[in-house]
């Protein structure tokens, strides 16, 4: 008999670093990196390629706030789950850190497969910051790991279409300011995940917007995907087409472990072709994705066998443990390009997860063409094309069923835009009572046009910078609170100069300084002019200092890194030893101690802060800075503890 499946609540202990709290202050920087690509590549794109590559891109990550309060001591940590399971499948999800699929055991063989991370450390790999590695993330909004990495999400049960229970998660992406959802379920004997997807533009404006899923698996495997060619781009920013699977030099970059540097290889499907990507053993066991054909994207990625790609791995789990690479599903060909969802409308389509087995002579051929092959009969047999089409059909017809029994609560920020935009959203209740403190503030300009006065050495909360709320507080009685969050949500909006001026005008009157102050000193720095930059950051820690430690410690880091680049030391060493021991004593903090001894010409003692050891926990993503310092220390190789460059050298 075939056993019924089951949506339950579970818990999972894990090795753990603490998330920590948000960093306090802003998130100004603008984002750059937009990708080159040959001229002779470019006459090759097609054309809704070509059109949306480097379309859009976010300025900054506003409104979201930075999340790097985490560091590297890891305890047991119990965390709440979500487990899916019928006599085939048991599917591990975490509403809590984004709705990750954390695990997926494929039961009569006992295998898992996904790579299951034996950790959770967060490290800067988000947009906003905290990431963690494995399983499958869904990653909304822009280019690169989403904001709600490491965030809780609405988790509730809602009627299967095959008439059992399904896992509903859904949220309100506030980089894009996009309501989504994501329903998982699996029919009582499917040996396939079920995951149907929709997002919806409840504006009366287009709005750009971004979707990738993302699969960690163990990078021993070969990964396929119908493709002949492929578009690369790595850490040097450039996309250029390579042939599939061996390039120039002859290494088949199917193989993860066959590459040396990191890198993404976008496939370029055929139009008309089933969309597929799959992961293979050595014994043609493995881990296969499929979906609808809107979904046209396949990438893979690789860590490489490099110094900086290993170095990464570790970073990221245990030492010791094997690696893994992603495959990973997508709205577009490549990542560098921002689909454009029209005023009122949705985009959905379904996804499959599951075991595939093939014959390993022929998924690990010399044969391209007949590896290929062999997958696409394995895949027809084992979730034919017309099931996964008949069982999205089906879906939609369930996808704004109502929630029914709730297994975890995410942000109240939907529920404010539904208030605000008055949105209906079936299936996805954004309820009032969600509504937190976070919130408050601005509910009181929805409904009486001002913003409530600060609270007396309060840092400012986070700032809200949709066109909606940007005119509300345009129009609101112009005091410095609300000259800050109008300056903030101009900078958003890439009105530069127009929030330097609310900024000044907030500054004028304004009993606590140094939340404008700092705006005005990342403006400053952004433009070039280092030393009012410098000026006006220390003026910000001066008058901040002896109020919150958290915004001590963030604007202390802050200040130092500006009086540095403004060849400042003896200020910078006055602002460093004003902070507490036990702040002075994190890695990041050790990082600027070295930075600063250089800069007083203590050379010696700059190296031996990288021989006594340190570790920058929020270090990002293809980070150099260690290396560029170590060699401005001396002429010896950089140490492997620090080596974290993934550009070729």
């Amino acid at each position: 008999m075939v056993g019924m499946t089951t949506v339950r609540r579970a818990v999972l202990t894990l090795p753990a670093a603490q998330l920590g709290p948000d960093n306090p202050l802003p998130a100004l920087r603008r984002i750059g990196g937009i990708p080159t690509v040959d001229e002779r590549d470019r006459a090759e794109l097609p054309r809704d390629m070509a059109r949306r590559l480097g379309h859009a891109p976010l300025r900054t990550t506003l409104p979201t706030r930075m999340r790097d309060g985490y560091g590297r001591e890891r305890v047991p940590t119990v965390l709440e789950t979500i487990e899916i399971e019928n006599d085939r499948l048991r599917v591990t999800v975490l509403p809590g850190l984004g709705g990750r699929v954390h695990s997926m055991v494929h039961k009569p063989t006992g295998r898992e497969l996904l790579y299951r991370n034996p950790v959770l450390q967060p490290a800067a790999f988000a947009l906003n910051g905290a990431w963690f590695s494995g399983g499958i993330e869904w990653n909304i909004g822009a280019r690169g790991h989403g904001t709600l990495s490491c965030a809780p999400l609405h988790a509730a049960v809602v009627p299967a279409p095959d008439g059992g229970e399904m896992l509903r998660l859904w949220e309100w992406e506030r980089l894009r300011d996009l309501p989504f959802q994501v329903d998982l379920w699996l029919p009582d004997d499917a040996e396939h995940l079920r995951v149907g997807i929709r997002i919806r533009n409840p504006h009366e404006r287009a709005v750009p917007f971004s979707w990738w899923s993302n699969t960690a698996v163990p990078e021993d495997r070969r990964v396929l995907a119908p493709a002949d060619t492929a578009w690369h781009f790595g850490y040097t920013q450039a996309l250029r087409r390579v042939p599939v699977p061996r390039t120039e030099d002859g290494t088949d970059r199917t193989y993860p472990l066959e590459s040396v540097h990191a890198g993404d290889y976008f496939y370029a499907l055929p139009d008309g072709q089933r969309r597929w990507i799959a992961a293979f053993d050595r014994d043609g066991a493995g881990l296969v994705q499929t979906s609808t054909d809107g979904m046209v994207g396949r990438k893979l990625f690789v860590w490489g066998t490099g110094p900086g790609g290993r170095r990464w791995q570790e970073w990221l789990t245990e030492p010791g443990t094997p690696g893994y690479a992603e495959i990973q599903a997508g709205l577009a060909r490549t990542q560098l390009e921002h689909p454009t969802l029209e005023a009122g409308e949705e985009v959905s389509w379904l996804e499959a997860y599951g075991p595939l087995d093939a014959d390993p002579a022929v998924v690990h051929g010399e044969d391209w063409a007949a590896a290929r092959e062999g997958v696409e009969r394995a895949l027809a047999a084992a979730v034919p094309r017309a099931e996964v089409d008949a069982a999205y059909e089906r879906w939609r017809a369930a996808a704004d069923a109502e929630p029914g029994r709730r297994l975890g609560i995410g942000s109240g920020w939907g529920a404010l835009e539904v208030l605000r935009g008055r949105y209906e959203l079936p299936g996805t209740p954004f309820e009032p009572s969600l509504l937190g403190a976070e919130q408050r503030p601005w509910l009181e300009l929805l409904r009486t046009g001002a913003l409530p006065a600060a609270e007396p050495g309060a840092a400012p909360g986070p700032t809200l910078v949709s066109d909606a709320w940007r005119d509300m507080l345009e129009t609101a009685p112009a005091d410095p609170v609300t000259e800050y969050h109008l300056g903030v949500a101009q900078w958003a909006a890439g009105d530069l100069a127009q929030a330097v001026r609310s900024w000044e005008r907030g500054l004028k009157n304004a009993a606590e300084r140094w939340p404008l102050l700092y705006c005005l000193a990342v403006a400053d720095r952004e433009d070039g002019h280092l030393e009012r930059a410098a000026e006006r950051c220390a003026e910000a820690f001066d008058d901040q200092y002896g109020g919150d430690p958290l915004v001590t410690a963030a604007l202390g880091r802050e200040t130092v890194t500006v009086l540095l680049a403004a060849a400042r030391p003896a200020e910078a060493r006055a602002v460093l030893s004003r902070l507490p021991e036990k702040v002075r004593a994190r890695g990041a903090f050790r990082h600027l101690e070295a930075r600063l001894l250089l800069a007083e010409g203590r050379t010696a003692e700059a190296r031996a802060v990288f021989d006594e050891g340190f570790e920058v926990a929020d270090l990002k993503e293809g980070a150099e800075e260690l290396g560029e310092l170590w060699s401005r220390l001396t002429d010896e190789p950089l140490p492997y503890a620090y080596e974290f460059r993934m550009r070729p050298h």
